[in-house]
């Protein structure tokens, strides 16, 4: 039936697959048996991103791919004999699509386009196609739910929410099995230091004399990855949903501010903050106030997360700071550098 994805020995295809969740995804979907295809972006390192870390054992059940989403040729050819897919590839830092828009377009909007056009081509049963919170911007009503208001304050969330309209375009025009899931504030082991939990942690860590941070005022919804992880599986899983929209958050608000003194508290630091202009966004990009209602996705997939409310959200910061203090995972990170 089409739209209808329960085959655990099926084979799925995950893009951005090298990323910090899309990792995290695709080694819990070979845990659970799928037979995944993996596509990382092309290198001349031979690197495949944050799967090199994965266990040798679950890393070799998975077909990986090097391509590019931007390359419709290789992305067509990659979908070939796949069951399903989710995509997940996509720039995502934020500062750096202020200084180089294009290349948001070329990679979130073309890409998406080319990634539409295989699932097309090939049939698939089921494509998961990966938002995020920021194309609501600021919330003018809490908590978010999938009915608010589109806010493109950003070339990267602009970029996002073409991608969404295509997507919802080829279900309209194409009947293509497309859902789509809108994760929050995804944080977690192998998060690039770029976002605000890892630079805090990476900075103490490293015995920086003072924490250079942004604005400490915005509040967030911070879902631990596991539970985006099995957020997006459900609706992999899922029978119905096609069409719409789901966010994955914890229902959980917190400030920047907050979430920095939870960190200095778990890591027994007395770190001095010091507001660095570099790392704040233009005033009117600056998405404020992010806040999840999950019941939808709750209800329709019966997704269950487990880091919520405050004391969720401190075990899921517990375990980030375990990962990060390992010196084998801190040695990846440059700690000194404000990554954009």
């Amino acid at each position: 039936m089409k739209g209808e994805f329960r085959d655990q020995n099926a084979s799925v295809l995950v893009t951005g697959a090298d990323g910090f969740i899309g990792s995290h995804l695709t080694e819990a979907l070979a845990r659970k048996g799928y037979r995944v295809k993996a596509i990382v972006q092309y290198n001349s390192f031979n690197s495949w991103g944050w799967l090199d870390s994965v266990d040798k054992e679950i890393l070799n059940s998975i077909e990986v791919i090097q391509g590019d989403v931007r390359d419709s040729y290789s992305i067509n050819r990659a979908f070939d004999k796949c069951d399903a897919a989710i995509h997940l590839a996509a720039l995502i830092a934020i500062p750096y699509s202020y200084q180089a828009p294009d290349s948001y377009i070329d990679t979130n909007v073309k890409g998406t386009l080319n990634v539409l056009e295989a699932a097309k081509t090939h049939n698939l049963k089921r494509l998961i196609h990966i938002s995020t919170s920021e194309v609501y911007g600021s919330a003018t009503s809490v908590p978010i739910n999938e009915n608010h208001p589109l806010q493109g304050q950003s070339p990267y969330s602009a970029s996002k929410i073409a991608a969404d309209q295509l997507a919802f375009s080829y279900f309209s025009s194409f009947d293509l099995p497309v859902v789509t899931v809108r994760p929050f504030n995804t944080y977690g082991p192998r998060q690039s230091a770029r976002a605000v939990i890892p630079t805090v942690i990476t900075q103490i860590l490293s015995g920086s004399p003072n924490l250079q941070i942004g604005s400490l005022t915005p509040t967030r919804d911070f879902s631990f990855v596991d539970d985006t992880v099995s957020g997006i599986i459900a609706a992999l899983e899922g029978v119905g949903g096609l069409g719409e929209v789901f966010n994955l958050g914890s229902n959980f608000e917190v400030s920047i501010g907050a979430t920095i003194n939870f960190l200095k508290e778990i890591m027994s630091s007395e770190i001095e903050i010091v507001s660095n202009e570099l790392r704040m966004r233009p005033s009117k990009s600056e998405v404020e106030r992010l806040w999840s209602d999950n019941s939808k996705a709750r209800n329709e997939f019966a997704w269950d997360p487990k880091f919520t409310d405050e004391s969720g959200f401190r075990s899921g910061l517990e375990k980030t700071v375990d990962w990060f203090t390992n010196p084998g995972n801190f040695a990846r990170y440059k700690s000194g550098i404000y990554n954009v």
